[in-house]
């Protein structure tokens, strides 16, 4: 019975894509869609077929999930920290609150010339760029997660004796963690996207820079696959939170529709 829903599950979320991939190759065949700009998905294929076979793809994709998992894990674990010990105290929020939600409205695109000027190209100014886009999300829903705790679980927690330490880990995370997880499926979008834009703006290698390189020569093919690699990439980090969620908030008993 679960098999079955499974698969019917998987079939849902695969249709609209099959189709429009469906339609997209019947635009090229009938000559609706210049090959040229819209290369049908059969070409594509063989594009990442052939960039597969010569380990091309490989190489500049490890580099790009590198650059985003460092980054992630720096501006997210930040945030998290930042988030939670803002949520606990109030002084830390007075202090710190205010300089970074001014910080969190200003645009990361219009950041990142002052990345390049301060690091140059280097990796250190990619992986900043995608750790501060990482940080604030998971920050804001941190925050949130701790400030949404019931008032009597801390009450619960001092007639316990609980310690500092043991009032997070066994009060506020647990009841935080809906909060946290959301914060988490959010950094991670981020963070790709802040690689896009840092592998665009200068790089010689990862999945960004192929993009670029690919533009350059016409090579539509190769942006399609470039883009594509995006896609299901950053689709399988999110539904590797999913699989957190499911197996970390299985004591929720929510609406699931």
């Amino acid at each position: 019975m679960m098999r079955k829903v499974k698969a019917i599950r998987i079939a849902l979320g695969s249709a609209i894509p099959v189709l429009v991939l469906a339609i997209w190759q019947l635009a090229v065949e009938f000559d609706l869609l210049n090959p040229m700009l819209f290369p049908g998905p059969i070409s594509i294929f063989h594009d990442f077929y052939d960039m597969v076979r010569s380990g091309e793809l490989f190489h500049h994709l490890g580099i790009s999930v590198m650059r985003a998992m460092v980054g992630f894990l720096i501006g997210g674990a930040s945030g998290l920290i930042i988030g939670i010990a803002v949520g606990l105290f109030r002084r830390t929020e007075q202090l710190l609150d205010p300089t970074i939600q001014m910080l969190r409205t200003v645009p990361l695109l219009a950041i990142t010339p002052l990345f390049i000027l301060w690091f140059g190209f280097g990796e250190l100014s990619k992986i900043l760029l995608i750790s501060m886009g990482a940080f604030f999300p998971l920050y804001v829903n941190s925050f949130l997660g701790v400030r949404n705790v019931d008032a009597k679980l801390f009450d619960v927690a001092r007639v316990l004796e609980f310690s500092r330490l043991h009032q997070i880990t066994k009060v506020v995370l647990p009841a935080a963690m809906p909060n946290i997880l959301l914060g988490m499926r959010l950094s991670l979008s981020v963070s790709w996207l802040c690689l896009v834009v840092a592998e665009l703006m200068g790089a010689d290698q990862g999945i960004g820079y192929l993009i670029q390189d690919a533009r350059a020569y016409l090579r539509t093919g190769v942006v399609f696959v470039g883009i594509f690699i995006f896609a299901i990439v950053g689709k399988l980090t999110d539904s590797l939170v999913r699989v957190l969620e499911a197996k970390l908030l299985k004591w929720q008993d929510s609406y699931r529709g």
